[in-house]
């Protein structure tokens, strides 16, 4: 059961701490709860679907560390094979077989993918396939999509979502006009906006890359015929369709949205699931566009800590542990019944809201809608959002503290858990 009243000094004196030692107290900024007001609690433990803060309050999560937490936190399994592999060391800066054994997963799992490498965050994923494409089109120009969020590198700092958008940023100083200029971007699910850029550059456009399903402004799903638009124009133009699966990778669907939606991006970058809450990122596909990787061909691409044997391990026990029969089915059942109660709690306390989920990934906008794109999203009531987060978490449920994040359930969540988070949501919206 978790608590009904939530004290939170032990939080707020280290939280307070950290702002003289770390800029705006955090490592990532959507962590400081700028844009829903109070100040964040200080993790402690975590285990299945709950999370401990350092003043002992429970609460039921829905971020799982921002989606990696798939099958629970802490899972025995995994930790279990962490321990062994611990005692066989944490580094190897060099080959070892359990990148074998993830990357055969990895193939076996995504539809379009013949070859994989791995790196060690969402974001290195991102700048080395944006490299890639280019490269092997030797076209410079991109197409990315407003509100979706491929990292914090250069060329992607352009009307960009996650933290960017919940925190109201422009573009970010620092970043120069040289490393943007090539960088289209065109409303999510606005296909027409993507057939006039490549009408207007037709032998410049080395690819397109868009998260599949937004979850970096919010929950936002790809329109029918959206995704195979794309697949159709790209293929038109000589052009490369890259799929970032980091958030939708085995959690959508085992083989992500591209499994989900039957198609087959050229390119897909990958992380969260797939490194089991230990720092990891992929990309891969098609062999021929992967084979100018180096040292197979002239891409340059490396990192010291790229295949650790620690984010080897909790990745393969991951992915065994989705494969088990039912996985995916209960996923759908539990988030579904979270989505549809919490609208409908929403709707009867007389707020206009909309949202949805897809397996695992779910989210609500304080909008009445429907929500297509990053414009939409930015038409809901943020400043009740943060009423409603701050209520739920005093509740002890927490949630993404940002109205442009998706949210995550996981196998270790229990029906009994969606039900008090929604009675608990009931609670929130009659009081705000």
């Amino acid at each position: 059961m978790v608590n009904t009243t939530i004290k939170t000094t032990k939080s707020q004196e280290v939280f307070a701490a950290a702002q003289n030692l770390m800029p705006g107290g955090v490592s990532s900024p959507v962590r400081a709860f700028k844009s829903v007001g109070g100040q964040p609690i200080v993790f402690d433990r975590v285990k299945g679907a709950y999370i401990w803060d350092v003043d002992g309050n429970q609460y039921i999560d829905y971020v799982g560390t921002w989606g990696p937490a798939i099958c629970g936190h802490a899972h025995p399994e995994v930790i279990s094979a962490l321990h062994e592999a611990l005692e066989k060391g944490t580094s190897f800066g060099a080959p070892s077989v359990l990148e074998n054994v993830l990357a055969e997963m990895v193939i076996a799992a995504v539809p379009s993918i013949e070859m994989v490498r791995f790196v060690n965050s969402g974001t290195e994923a991102c700048m080395a396939v944006l490299r890639l494409m280019r490269a092997f089109t030797n076209r410079e120009k991109v197409i990315k999509f407003e509100g979706c969020y491929h990292g914090h590198a250069d060329m992607f700092l352009v009307k960009a979502g996650s933290g960017v958008a919940t925190l109201g940023l422009p573009d970010s100083p620092g970043v120069p006009k040289s490393a943007t200029i090539s960088t289209l971007t065109a409303p999510y699910n606005d296909l027409e906006a993507v057939k006039a850029l490549f009408e207007e550059s037709p032998d410049q456009i080395s690819g397109v890359i868009l998260e599949p399903v937004v979850g970096n402004a919010g929950f936002i799903t790809p329109d029918a015929g959206f995704l195979e638009g794309l697949r159709e124009l790209t293929h038109e133009y000589g052009a490369l369709l890259v799929f970032d699966e980091v958030m939708t990778g085995f959690r959508i669907a085992y083989g992500g949205a591209q499994e989900k939606f039957g198609i087959k991006p050229d390119l897909t970058t990958m992380g969260k699931v797939i490194g089991g809450g230990l720092p990891v990122g992929a990309y891969g596909g098609r062999r021929d566009i992967m084979s100018m990787i180096a040292p197979a061909g002239p891409v340059y691409q490396a990192g010291t800590l790229s295949g650790n044997p620690l984010a080897m391990t909790a990745g393969i026990k991951t992915l065994e542990l989705l494969q088990k029969p039912g996985s995916y089915e209960y996923l759908e059942r539990i988030t579904k019944r979270l989505a549809d109660g919490l609208l409908k709690a929403a709707q009867e306390t007389g707020h206009a809201v909309c949202g949805g989920n897809i397996s695992a990934m779910f989210g609500l906008f304080f909008t009445s809608g429907p929500v297509h794109n990053y414009e939409d999203a930015k038409k809901s009531d943020t400043a009740k959002f943060g009423r409603f987060h701050r209520g739920m978490l005093e509740r002890g449920v927490y949630l993404a503290p940002s109205q442009f994040e998706a949210g995550f359930t996981s196998l270790a969540h229990t029906e009994e858990d969606i039900d008090q988070t929604i009675a608990i949501a009931r609670d929130v919206l009659s009081s705000l």
